[in-house]
């Protein structure tokens, strides 16, 4: 297979003859069971670049790198990356491509043939998540991905407008939930534009939108473990028409042991999950936690 050189020394990204190019030479059609999605346009990925802070000493782990695009542009201005790619076709492509058009940059990328969700290790540790993630798969990857890299410090995903939403939305908002408040354990998180649809082969369905996170020093402030903050989110929001003494009876035990517990956190059993911080939910956590100890 012959990888689509650079037209020029100075140019060394993909356009959208050169993505064509590419997924014809290697038989590939864009799938929706892997909601694939190729960005053709070059703009747009130093956009994402520069929205993403990358710096020159940055690792940058790429999750779903597709033909390359995005790939090269990180290549151009980080360090290093680390690129995690599920499909046979393409994880075989892309250091080829990457070789082909970055020559003077190929011993500082890296290629692991995995599904995102099973990674747990990388060849060095990233400072720096960003990526074009696959709609389908978009929160529970941003999620992974945070809780077994602590060294991200800071992240940019493009994901589908309405995930993005949710992402970004404070407590109150009706589309507030459990992507909302699990990706604000771990990060400061915010809408930092959106993409329009033309940017993509094949033109996706919906509107995009990038979600910056800037880690904080540490989680919230809590003598509760993640995974029992989190048990309480998924508790609250399963049914989150509930108020809380009910909706979080099952997580408690019962209905007077969850208003117990919302009491003792200085929160109101009548309130409902979409009002609460991740701070509140923690306190939850943390009052059940202190109740069982000394019961």
């Amino acid at each position: 297979m012959s990888t689509p050189e650079p037209s020029s020394a100075s140019d060394s990204l993909l356009g959208p003859a050169d993505i064509r190019e590419l997924a014809a030479a290697l038989g590939v059609r864009p799938t929706k069971q892997r909601g694939q999605n190729f960005v053709i346009d070059a703009n747009t990925v130093r956009r994402i670049v520069r929205t993403a802070q990358v710096r020159p000493d940055d690792v940058v782990v790429e999750v779903g790198p597709g033909l390359g695009s995005l790939t090269l542009a990180l290549l151009d201005t980080a360090d290093r990356v680390v690129a995690v790619e599920i499909d046979d076709v393409l994880a075989a492509a892309l250091p080829a491509t990457v070789q082909a058009r970055m020559p003077g940059k190929a011993d500082r990328f890296d290629l692991v043939h995995s599904d995102a969700m099973l990674v747990e290790e990388l060849p060095a540790e990233p400072t720096a998540l960003v990526a074009n993630l696959p709609y389908n798969v978009a929160v529970p990857v941003l999620l992974h991905m945070l809780e077994h890299f602590p060294t991200i410090e800071r992240t940019l995903v493009m994901v589908q407008a309405e995930v993005a939403d949710r992402l970004a939305a404070k407590p109150g908002n009706k589309v507030y939930g459990v992507p909302s408040v699990k990706a604000n354990w771990y990060a400061d998180v915010k809408r930092a534009g959106s993409i329009g649809r033309n940017v993509f082969w094949p033109a996706p369905n919906v509107d995009s939108g990038l979600v910056s996170l800037v880690r904080r020093e540490k989680p919230v402030e809590t003598t509760a473990t993640r995974r029992e903050v989190f048990a309480v989110v998924d508790a609250a929001f399963a049914q989150r028409r509930k108020t809380l003494r009910a909706a979080l009876a099952g997580w408690a035990g019962s209905a007077p042991a969850a208003e117990a517990a919302l009491v003792a956190a200085g929160i109101s059993p009548q309130a409902r999950g979409e009002a609460l911080t991740v701070e509140e939910f923690a306190r939850i956590a943390e009052a059940k936690a202190s109740a069982e100890a000394t019961a």
